[in-house]
């Protein structure tokens, strides 16, 4: 037979060989030779709800989850949880769109210094505009907002600067900012805080290069701070749970999944200390068959979660480094509970 350029490549490569001719529970579109990460490793997370997942996955299998902002002594358990300390590395709540890292990062820093300082609740209570679902409970003046912020930033740089690995879990494109000076938000004002006013805030809905254009501007301001710092780029398979855009959420959806997917692509490729690392594309692909969402179709079960993980252990552990059992392969049930996601609010908000 005559050779081609495809002669040699490997099972990998070809559908055929990679995807359907092997069990749906079992195919492991890894990275290729991607760096370690070892026992002693800090790992951080940040991003939207399913970041949450893999954070416990992560404690599950016995790494070193790296927590800077964790909660006072003598917290209850149940009042840290629904304070989210712990929740990710530090208290900055989800962090759905590329734009927040960015901001988050010179928020801290003290490069940039958003108008936008405290929202009012319909209670009467101040939320921080930035993570307004972090204190439940409100603040009763500004000035505590400000100091808890400020608090929280020490954490922050304390984590970017210490922390060996960030696995970075992108949820969307669409989101709100404050015209003034474009601070990015969470949440729509009016969801969780804060006055809707279309002449103070805009919609917006990011294309390919300004989420590029945003993963490496985080990445260079985070090498800044920790050159040896590694990065693990993921988009993460839970649909959105809204749109704003005059057309179906199925089309958003799409749109906004296929535009991470292929930014987290293009940054993770311009330097060997960051990689993209195919969550989504194990959870979301049409060879399961939507087997790994609930029946609302949105939320990811723990069948889900375990073939990620199996994964992730396969791919960054090293051969000869201790590592926690992996599940059985054909464990499958479900369960997301304690997962926190902002976006839900919106939901709420209009019931």
């Amino acid at each position: 037979m005559a050779r081609n350029p495809y002669t040699d490549l490997p099972d990998a490569r070809f559908w055929r060989r990679a995807v359907a001719g092997v069990p749906p529970f079992a195919v492991d579109p890894r990275p290729a030779a991607p760096f370690p990460i070892l026992p002693t490793d800090r790992v951080a997370t940040g991003g939207s709800c399913f970041a949450q997942r893999v954070a416990q996955a992560l404690r599950d299998a016995g790494y070193h989850y790296y927590i800077t902002e964790a909660a006072p002594a003598g917290t209850p358990p149940d009042e840290a949880a629904q304070r989210q300390f712990g929740t990710f590395s530090a208290r900055y709540g989800n962090l759905y769109y590329t734009r927040q890292f960015v901001q988050l990062f010179d928020r801290a820093y003290g490069a940039f210094r958003p108008e936008l300082r405290v929202w009012p609740r319909e209670d009467g209570r101040l939320v921080d505009p930035f993570r307004p679902t972090v204190e439940p409970q409100g603040f009763a003046h500004a000035d505590d907002v400000e100091a808890a912020r400020e608090a929280h930033f020490a954490r922050v740089r304390e984590l970017f600067e210490t922390l060996d690995v960030f696995v970075m879990t992108l949820g969307l494109t669409e989101g709100w900012r404050h015209r003034a000076d474009g601070a990015a938000l969470p949440l729509a004002p009016g969801v969780a805080g804060g006055v809707y006013d279309p002449a103070e805030y805009a919609f917006v809905n990011a294309g390919a290069a300004e989420v590029t254009a945003d993963l490496r501007g985080f990445l260079d301001r985070l090498w800044s701070v920790n050159a040896a710092a590694r990065v693990i780029l993921t988009v993460s398979p839970v649909p959105m749970i809204a749109t704003y855009e005059d057309r179906h959420v199925l089309e958003s959806n799409l749109y906004t999944k296929s535009v991470l997917r292929v930014a987290a692509g293009e940054a993770a490729a311009v330097d060997p200390r960051a990689v993209y690392f195919p969550a989504y594309d194990i959870v979301a692909s049409n060879i399961n068959a939507g087997r790994y969402y609930a029946e609302d179709l949105r939320s990811i079960n723990d069948a889900g979660v375990r073939h990620v993980m199996r994964c992730f252990l396969d791919t960054f552990t090293p051969g000869d480094a201790p590592r926690a059992a992996a599940p059985p392969i054909a464990s499958e049930f479900v369960g997301a509970a304690g997962v926190i996601c902002d976006e839900e609010e919106i939901e709420r908000s209009v019931a």
